[in-house]
C-alpha cells in the first residue's frame, strides 16, 4: 500500500482531535444523574448531540420515527454513490470521528454515525418506531414527549434535520413517458450505462445525481433547471475561503469572489452563473464534475421551464438568461431514456414543538442564535432551522449548540432571558436589513462562530464556561462555581436552581 504524506498528516491531526477534544464514553449502564435530555432523531446530529450530552454526564433518550435502519437520518436514505462534497475536515460532527478519506462515501459516514452511537452506549438509550408528535410541558416546567410514560425531561434537543422524504411530484404526461423516471435518492441497484439521463432540478439534489451518472457511465445527460445556481468547486481551500465572509451576506465586496469564480471556474461556461443573484444569498452546489461534462461533451445544462413528458422525453421552454420562470421562449422536446427527479427531500416538522415558539415575528428561523425559541430556552433545535448557508451542517458546531443548552439548563445565571434573546434576534435582523434574504434564511460559518463568541462575551457568568462550550473542554470547574453562585444567591434568599 503507498504511503501517503497527507493523508498520514490528516491522519495524525484527527487522533490529536479525539484526544483533547473527545468527551469520555461513560461505562456501560452506567447511572447518569444531570439533566436529562430528550433527543428527537437519530440522525448524524442526533447522535452526536447525545453523545456530547451523555460523555458530559446529562442523560439523554432518542427518539427516532423509524427503525434501527433509519440510523443515520438522511444519509440511511441516499445512494452507496452518494457522497460528501466538502471535503472530509469541514465534517467533523464529533471529534472522536476518524475519517480515511477526504470525501468519504455514503458507506462510511453512516459507518461513522453508528460507531459513535455504539461507543456512546447510545443504544439502550435509544427508542425506535417512536414518531414524536408533542412536546408538552407539566406544572414543574418539565418537558414531555408525547405522554408521561415516556419520562420527563429538563431539556429538549430536536434534531430532525432539514431533509426529510423525498419529494416526488407528478408531472404531466409522465404515465405516457417509455423510459425510466427515478428521484435521485433512490437510485441504488440502477444503471445509466449507454442512456440519455435528464436530470430534473439544478439544485443540490442534483449532484447526487450527477454522482451517479459519472459512475454509472451514461451516454449523455442534460440538467434541466429552472434558474441557474451558484456552483462552488469541490476544494476545502475555496469552500473556507468563501465561508470566511463573516457578515453572512451580500457586501461591497462580494463581486470579488463571485467573479474570481467567474474567471477561473466557470471560465467558457460564464452563461450558467446567475445573472443577478449574489453568491451570499443562497447554498451554493459543491461540484466540480458538471463542467468537466458540458465541456466533454457529456453533458448539457438547460435553462428553463418543464411543460410536461412526452413519450421520448420531456416538453421544455427554453429560457435566454435573465428571462424569469415562466417567461417566454423556445419549446422543443429534450430527448432521453431515463428521468431523475433531483426534485430534493420535504423538509421534517418542528410541528411537535409548543404553538408558542412559531409565533411571528419570532418564528423559525428567527430564534436566538437560530435554534433556540426565545419562549424556551431549554430547546434547541439543533440543525433544524437554517435555510441556507456557506459552511457545513456536519462540523463542530453541534457540539457547541448542544453544550450551549447544557450550560443554559445548570447555570441560572447565564440562562438568556426571553428579552434578550429576543433582542438580539432584532439586532441581528437591524445588522443585516441590507440583506436580499431575511436576516437569518442565509449565514456562513464565520458569522456562527461569531454568534456562539457573541453570546458567552456579552454575559460575564458566561465566560468561566467558555473552554466547555467552544471546545468540550472542562466543564468540572464552572460547575463548582455554579454551585458556589447558587450558595450565595441561597444565603440572599434567592430562588433554589433545581438542578444542582
Amino acid at each position: 500500500m503507498a504511503f501517503h504524506p497527507i493523508q498520514f498528516l490528516y491522519s495524525i491531526l484527527q487522533w490529536f482531535l479525539d484526544q483533547l477534544l473527545s468527551p469520555t464514553p461513560p461505562p456501560p449502564h452506567a447511572h447518569l444523574s444531570r439533566p436529562r435530555i430528550a433527543v428527537i432523531g437519530a440522525g448524524l446530529t442526533g447522535v452526536s448531540s447525545a453523545s456530547h450530552c451523555v460523555g458530559h454526564g446529562f442523560d439523554v433518550t432518542i427518539f427516532e420515527a423509524g427503525d434501527e435502519k433509519s440510523l443515520g437520518g438522511i444519509w440511511s436514505q441516499v445512494n452507496n454513490t452518494s457522497g460528501l462534497q466538502i471535503h472530509s475536515i469541514m465534517y467533523r460532527f464529533h471529534p472522536s470521528v476518524r475519517w480515511t478519506a477526504g470525501y468519504p462515501d455514503r458507506q462510511q459516514i453512516v459507518s461513522q454515525i453508528t460507531e459513535l452511537w455504539k461507543r456512546y452506549g447510545l443504544r439502550e438509550r435509544t427508542k425506535f418506531n417512536t414518531r414524536v408528535t408533542s412536546v408538552t410541558q407539566d406544572q414543574q416546567g418539565l418537558w414531555i414527549v408525547n405522554d408521561p410514560s415516556n419520562g420527563r425531561f429538563d431539556g429538549v434537543m430536536a434534531a430532525v434535520g432539514s431533509c426529510g422524504d423525498p419529494k416526488m411530484p407528478h408531472m404531466p404526461g409522465q404515465e405516457k413517458f417509455k423510459g425510466e423516471v427515478y428521484h435521485s435518492s433512490r437510485l441504488d441497484g440502477k444503471t445509466a450505462q449507454g442512456k440519455k439521463v435528464l436530470i430534473i432540478g439544478g439544485g443540490a439534489s442534483a449532484v447526487e445525481a450527477l454522482e451517479f451518472v459519472v459512475h454509472t457511465g451514461a451516454k449523455s445527460t442534460s440538467v434541466l433547471a429552472r434558474s441557474e445556481k451558484w456552483i462552488i468547486p469541490r476544494n476545502a481551500l475555496v469552500d473556507t475561503l468563501l465561508a470566511f465572509n463573516i457578515f453572512g451576506q451580500e457586501t461591497i465586496f462580494s463581486w470579488i469572489p463571485e467573479s474570481l469564480l467567474r474567471i477561473f471556474f466557470y471560465r467558457d461556461l460564464d452563461d450558467l452563473a446567475p445573472p443577478s443573484e449574489g453568491l451570499f444569498t443562497e447554498t451554493p452546489m459543491v461540484n466540480s464534475d458538471i463542467f468537466h461534462q458540458i465541456r466533454a461533451g457529456k453533458a448539457e445544462w438547460l435553462r428553463g421551464d418543464i411543460l410536461g413528458f412526452t413519450e421520448n422525453g420531456i416538453r421544455f421552454n427554453h429560457r435566454s438568461k435573465g428571462v424569469p420562470k415562466g417567461g417566454p421562449g423556445r419549446e422543443s422536446v429534450v430527448e432521453g431514456d431515463m428521468v431523475i427527479m433531483a426534485t430534493g427531500f420535504a423538509r421534517p416538522s418542528l410541528a411537535f414543538l409548543p404553538d408558542e415558539v412559531f409565533k411571528e415575528p419570532y418564528a423559525p428561523p428567527n430564534w436566538y442564535l437560530q435554534v433556540f425559541p426565545p419562549e424556551h430556552m431549554s430547546i434547541c433545535a439543533n440543525n433544524c432551522t437554517y435555510v441556507n448557508a456557506i459552511g457545513t451542517v456536519g462540523n463542530y458546531h453541534i457540539g457547541i449548540y448542544t453544550r450551549l443548552l447544557l450550560m443554559f439548563l445548570v447555570d441560572p445565571l447565564a440562562r438568556p432571558q426571553e428579552r434578550w434573546m429576543k433582542a438580539w434576534i432584532d439586532m441581528t435582523k437591524a445588522i443585516k436589513r441590507r440583506a436580499p434574504t431575511g436576516a437569518l434564511d442565509f449565514f456562513t460559518y464565520s458569522e456562527l462562530m461569531y454568534w456562539f463568541v457573541f453570546c458567552i462575551v456579552i454575559n460575564p457568568f458566561r465566560w468561566k464556561w467558555a473552554p466547555f462550550v467552544l471546545s468540550g473542554i472542562g466543564s468540572a470547574l464552572p460547575l463548582r462555581v455554579v454551585r458556589r453562585e447558587d450558595s450565595i444567591r441561597n444565603g440572599l434568599g434567592l430562588k433554589r436552581h433545581r438542578h444542582e
